[in-house]
């Protein structure tokens, strides 16, 4: 049998993830905790970071790293009311370091909250009803929706649907509460148990749940560990969701072994099953997932290993379901739909473009911070965040929408972007993330200015390309599902990647690797050139680049790497 990884021993020896952190907590040498604890913490929701920036200089002076803590909130399904906004607003300015920043995982991020003041931070969030238990760590993590139940009847039972689940496989250990809030137990709490999902070891690797309602795939549902795609009848009403199982993004450089996966179609289970169907998926992972290789953890690899087959046979024996075949459904596109859009409830809703989802003011430009606060200060609705980075001032009443209005445009909160801007991710990197190997956040707005140049050049600003960046290969802002995918690979330098669906269905394909930036521009000109020239009506670009023989299309799982590089000469 193979030797356990570190972390297994971490966890098993935590006593349901206390460890030391609490001791820890008191040490006012360092501003870090303990390498086991630097673990355990994440379960809580945080990770100990420090600001690369200043490494070096820290060092010439012989001081010890920046460090401070990123916390991210727990969220299911990304709604907020107003008051927990402006709370979450208060704390990103007094403790962190005064912004908010919308994840991929619909939630919020607090970054630069210092060890002194965790307590402190925590505390407040309590106050809110909120946590940051197992926002990170190997559970199961922020579950997904589209966030606004007013859409339709089945948007509001996917979000209801997101909360069960949520709630469902929420670990149960008490050391959230004793650690962080003095023992207190937050309102409603339940009575302390074992953990009777997870046990003492919990998952082998996170986990990732999310919720779609086409024509809509704005959760990039086939990333994800697991999935379920509501299938709605004539009357718009739930007639159940199709199961997808086994997604995962992240990948070693150099290491063929590792490879994104797009999700499989698992089956098909009625609204009464799900969270049985949830837990059973869960546990199968828990039981026969790797706990040697940490790189080989994840769902999808104990897919790859045993089978579709027979996963979905342990899957069934344990939920007590058998799951019927999957019922057709469409997507068209994974975005976020901007501007106002009308409920069937007589409400509006306006989604915002949040760059990189950075939610702060920047002179000149945008108060985009000030501006969400003041809105959140008057709004009687409440406030979403999408799986794309995005804010939803959400269930606005009409008579309230003109001042919704001019706020937003005294705060200059929407601006014009291009196509390419609109369909843009990024994840943090630096300098806080300590596996980013490159830039992400902070280059791919410079990057977008220089593209949009030759997308204008061509005719094309105004069309819908999905471009993502991340700063190494784990893959945060889900890169390979983009049909311009930019993958870090060290200072300055990037793999680049094409070919993905519009719709989130099918990953992209190793292009070209090591650019810099002049290269990546050198690399898309003319293939931009020839799609704005070649393409067939309604031809999305990453078809196109499929079509015209620059990359062939790629393969799931471990043939993800086969047939990388350029095809067609650009």
């Amino acid at each position: 049998m193979a030797e356990l990884s570190r972390n297994e021993h971490i966890k098993e020896a935590s006593d349901y993830l206390r460890g030391t952190l609490a001791e820890g907590l008191t040490d006012e040498i360092t501003g870090a905790i303990l390498e086991d604890d630097q673990q355990l913490v994440k379960f809580h929701g945080m990770y100990l970071q420090d600001d690369r920036d200043l490494r070096a200089e820290r060092t010439r002076k012989k001081l010890e790293k920046a460090f401070a803590f990123m916390l991210r909130v727990r969220i299911s399904g990304g709604v907020l009311t107003t008051q927990q906004w402006r709370a979450l607003d208060r704390i990103a300015r007094v403790y962190g370091n005064g912004t908010m920043r919308a994840t991929t995982r619909q939630t919020i991020q607090l970054h630069g909250v210092i060890k002194s003041n965790l307590k402190a931070t925590l505390k407040a969030i309590d106050e809110q009803l909120l946590n940051t238990i197992a926002a990170c760590g190997d559970v199961n993590r922020n579950v997904m929706c589209n966030p606004n139940p007013y859409q339709s009847k089945a948007h509001a039972a996917a979000l209801q649907l997101a909360r069960d689940i949520s709630n469902h496989l929420e670990p149960h250990t008490g050391a959230y509460r004793e650690i962080w809030l003095d023992g207190e137990k937050i309102a409603g709490g339940e009575p302390e148990e074992v953990e009777p999902i997870y046990g003492k070891t919990y998952l082998p690797r996170k986990f990732k749940i999310v919720i779609a309602v086409p024509p809509s795939n704005d959760v990039d549902v086939f990333a994800h560990d697991l999935g379920f795609i509501a299938i709605v009848d004539e009357a718009g009403d739930i007639a159940g969701w199709n199961v997808t199982a086994g997604g995962g993004m992240g990948m070693t450089h150099g290491e063929p072994d590792t490879y994104p996966r797009t999700a499989s179609l698992m089956g098909f289970c009625a609204t009464r099953d799900v969270t049985a169907v949830s837990e059973a998926v869960v546990t199968v992972q828990r039981d026969w997932g790797d706990r040697s290789n940490r790189k080989h953890a994840r769902l999808k690899y104990t897919i790859e290993d045993r089978g579709l087959n027979a996963f979905r046979a342990e899957v069934e024996n344990r939920a007590g379901v058998t799951l019927g075949a999957p019922k057709p459904f469409t997507f068209t596109a994974m975005g976020d739909r901007y501007g106002w859009t009308d409920g069937e409830d007589g409400t509006s809703h306006l989604t915002l473009f949040v760059p990189n989802g950075r939610i702060q003011d920047v002179a000149g430009r945008t108060a985009m911070l000030t501006g969400l606060r003041k809105i959140a200060e008057m709004h009687k609705g409440d406030m979403r965040l999408t799986a794309n980075q995005n804010v939803v001032i959400a269930n606005v009443p009409p008579q309230e929408r003109p001042t919704i209005e001019a706020l937003v445009q005294h705060y200059n909160l929407v601006q014009p972007i291009s196509g390419l801007r609109r369909n843009s991710m990024a994840c943090v990197a630096l300098p806080t993330c300590g596996l980013a190997l490159a830039e992400s956040e902070r280059y791919l707005p410079d990057l977008i200015d220089a593209l949009d140049e030759k997308l204008a050049q061509y005719g094309l600003s105004e069309d819908d390309i999905v471009i993502r960046m991340t700063g190494c290969p784990n893959g945060c802002a889900r890169p390979y599902l983009a049909e311009i995918g930019l993958v870090g690979k060290g200072p300055g330098r990037y793999n680049l990647y094409l070919g993905a669906a519009f719709d989130g269905s099918r990953m992209s394909k190793l292009f070209a690797e090591d650019l810099e930036h002049e290269g990546i521009i050198a690399a898309l000109d003319p293939l931009l050139a020839t799609y704005a020239k070649e393409r067939a009506p309604n031809e999305r670009f990453g078809d196109f680049v499929i079509r015209a023989g620059f990359v062939a299309k790629t393969g799931n799982g471990r043939d993800f790497h086969a047939n990388t590089g350029a095809k067609r000469a650009a």
